[in-house]
């Protein structure tokens, strides 16, 4: 559910009136919070805690008791003095003294080596424009911890500064790596933009504040909501039974993006996976392909339509030497198809087999760029919100399914809920995640799940796969490549079963 602010003061006002306490609201909150420090700084540090007045700064407290206990190292930040403080942040603030060391610029503290964490506890949901000077200084100082010492920023629900149902920032607003989201997704958060602010959103569920009304056509991504969809293998399951992958991808010069959507249809379940290749790709992409995939050389691209396959991913490094031949499979074949890379930049260009292809079942995965060749077939549509654009793109073509890449990736269906990704980080910009991606996608497509569903779990896995690398792995996020992503999607699959954020 996405729902504006004042939707979910509503939410709260009637758990009140049902007998729920504020402090047992905060209580919940504030281990939530310090459970999302967990995932993503696993290994304890230094912790500061940035401190408005209001209840928001109790929810930080409470999240900095449970960290203590870690072995994290509380430092407070205050706008005010104690005393000028709500009631409840203020028990919480005496309850940890013994534990906090207040700071009064923490750009000028000499933090010990190890992790470092910024929690955003400024304002919450009830505060509107412009911060007070106050508040500005500490957003600003956090900020410059973030880009000069490198902290990790955690927001709680929503990055201080930003407007929570339009998603526009103030001056000096946080720039959050995490957005900790409490009970329900804020609409301001997936506006266009507002990602720069909020990075990766964790939602804690908070049971008293499950009845919201708000937007119940668009979803955030999370395991509670993927999980359903992930199959379940039966324990007299084969190969076949997996899935049959056709892989239409590769050329010389570009072997790699062959690979790698391989890898990723392998590591996320596929049974049989299959490069189809030209004849003077063979030699040079046989040898590099993992043992799993068969290579198959073919003379025509569209001998697969003769082939048996449950999901396709067509693009990938392909070329632009067989165009026709790439056209005649994508306009005929029945077959579940991602359509990804190279096959999108053609599409582009014949816009007939682009309708044509709205009837089938399409998966359409473009990054900004080639969303931007795709839409000069649709010139009235520029200046489109990302959200409203992909369901314009669906809402017609009951086949088609659009995955639009980006920070916020968003992902329409016809008759489908619209979805937004949660997970990944700026480390995921550099090449071949989207080969990748395909991969995965198509992996799931044959596992008889629809390409609304496809998409979503490949998405979502990822852009987690990518965060292990960095919390598991040990490695900085600038360091991540496609090939690490891949192989870290067994792991981000056992993060999905068990629920984790």
């Amino acid at each position: 559910m996405i729902v504006t602010c004042r939707q979910m003061q509503q939410c709260e006002e009637a758990a009140f009136e049902r007998g729920v306490s504020a402090a047992a609201l905060m209580e919940t909150a504030g281990r939530g919070i310090a459970g999302v420090v967990r995932q993503f700084a696993p290994r304890a540090g230094s912790l500061v805690l940035y401190l408005g007045k209001g209840n928001n700064a109790g929810d930080a407290l409470v999240a900095a008791r449970h960290l203590e206990a870690d072995g994290w190292k509380v430092h407070v930040r205050l706008c005010c003095a104690p005393e000028a403080m709500k009631e409840l942040p203020r028990g919480h603030l005496a309850g940890l003294r013994n534990f906090v060391r207040v700071l009064d610029d923490a750009m000028a503290f000499d933090f010990p080596a190890g992790p470092l964490v910024c929690l955003d506890g400024l304002v919450g949901i009830g505060a509107q424009g412009p911060l007070k000077p106050e508040l500005r200084m500490l957003a600003r100082e956090m900020n410059l911890l973030r880009s000069k010492r490198h902290a990790m920023t955690i927001a709680m629900d929503l990055p201080s500064g930003l407007d929570g149902d339009r998603g526009e920032a103030c001056e000096d607003a946080v720039e959050a790596d995490v957005t900790a989201v409490v009970a329900q997704i804020k609409a301001g958060l997936l506006e266009d933009g507002a990602d720069h602010y909020v990075g990766r959103m964790a939602l804690i569920p908070v049971a008293e504040l499950n009845e919201a009304k708000g937007d119940a056509q668009a979803e955030v991504l999370t395991p509670r909501l993927l999980r359903e969809w992930l199959p379940r293998r039966a324990n007299d399951m084969h190969k076949g039974e997996a899935g049959r992958v056709g892989i239409l991808a590769g050329s010389p010069g570009f072997l790699g993006a062959a690979e790698l959507a391989c890898r990723g249809a392998i590591r996320t379940g596929a049974g049989l996976v299959t490069l189809l290749v030209r004849p003077e790709a063979y030699p040079l992409l046989a040898p590099r392909m993992p043992a799993e995939v068969m290579v198959k050389p073919v003379t025509d691209y569209g001998e697969v339509l003769e082939m048996r396959f449950d999901a396709l991913v067509v693009g990938p490094g392909l070329g632009f030497a067989h165009e026709k031949e790439i056209m005649k499979v994508l306009a005929e074949t029945k077959t579940p198809t991602v359509v990804d890379a190279d096959a999108l930049t053609m599409l582009a260009k014949h816009p007939e087999v682009l309708d044509a292809t709205g009837e089938l079942p399409r998966l359409m995965t473009p990054h900004p760029g080639e969303m931007d060749r795709i839409l000069r077939n649709f010139p009235g549509w520029h200046g489109m919100s990302r959200r409203a654009l992909v369901e314009a793109l669906t809402e017609n073509a009951p086949g088609r399914t659009l995955l639009l890449k980006g920070a916020r990736t968003v992902i329409g269906a016809h008759g489908e809920v619209t979805l937004f990704n949660t997970t990944g980080h700026p480390g995921m910009a550099s090449g071949g995640m989207g080969d990748v991606l395909s991969g995965v996608c198509a992996a799931f497509a044959a596992q008889q799940l629809t390409l609304h569903h496809s998409a979503g779990l490949g998405a979502w896995l990822s852009g987690r796969a990518a965060e292990l690398c960095v919390s598991e792995g040990g490695m900085a996020m600038e360091a991540v490549g496609a090939t690490d992503v891949a192989a870290k999607l067994g792991a981000a699959m056992r993060d999905l079963k068990e629920g984790r954020f």
